[in-house]
């Protein structure tokens, strides 16, 4: 089944503090009830709207858990500790702090599977988790190569290419650990996989010198 996308509307300005609770109502919602006994109807409830106001806003269950989910993800700040090993533990220790929370494990495992079958929601969760915390890598790396840790890279599309796999391998490892092994991702990991990631950083950076 195809996401619908919102039609456009006129009207009255979408208020911030009403998406706020409804975002806030549907994660608490999905601790209580689960993804399955999740209604739009009860999210509406618990945040005090009406009903037709999610859907002016959203076009069904599966947007509303991506936003309400991606906007966990908004919480995560990369720390400028003065290296890039350290800047990467607190980013990755916040990532897995997020991901342990109920309201993310659960929401984000349903949006996923869901969205095996559903090309438009995918779409929607690279516009809202994936694309936006890409963020975290490019400033990571500007900071690093200010730092004269990582080589400046002055080929865009080779940029572009290395910030997506650093991206992947980050959120992949994390997100199978947490998830799918369910061990814990406590600083002993974070350093060991800080440590494997900074040793591909740098055979990369040695690759494309030499090419």
């Amino acid at each position: 089944m195809q996401s619908r996308s919102p039609a456009s509307r006129t009207g009255r300005p979408r208020s911030a503090t009403a998406d706020a609770a409804i975002l806030a109502a549907t994660r608490e919602a999905l601790v209580e009830l689960g993804w399955s006994k999740l209604t739009l109807g009860d999210v509406a409830t618990r945040a005090g709207v009406a009903k037709t106001t999610l859907y002016r806003r959203w076009a069904g269950k599966n947007e509303l858990v991506v936003d309400a989910v991606a906007e966990l993800f908004d919480e995560l700040e990369l720390p400028d500790s003065g290296s890039l090993a350290a800047d990467i533990e607190g980013v990755v220790l916040q990532f897995a702090a997020i991901l342990a929370r109920p309201e993310a494990k659960s929401g984000l495992m349903a949006v996923v599977a869901e969205a095996t079958r559903d090309d438009a929601l995918r779409e929607r969760i690279r516009a809202s988790v994936v694309d936006r915390q890409k963020r975290l890598v490019l400033e990571g790396r500007s900071r690093a190569q200010a730092r004269g840790e990582l080589p400046p890279e002055p080929d865009p599309d080779t940029a572009s290419r290395t910030a997506d796999l650093v991206f992947d391998m980050v959120a992949g490892a994390v997100v199978h650990r947490t998830l799918v092994s369910g061990k814990p991702v406590d600083e002993a990991w974070v350093r060991g996989f800080t440590l494997v990631l900074l040793r591909g950083l740098a055979a990369e950076a040695v690759h494309t010198s030499a090419g």
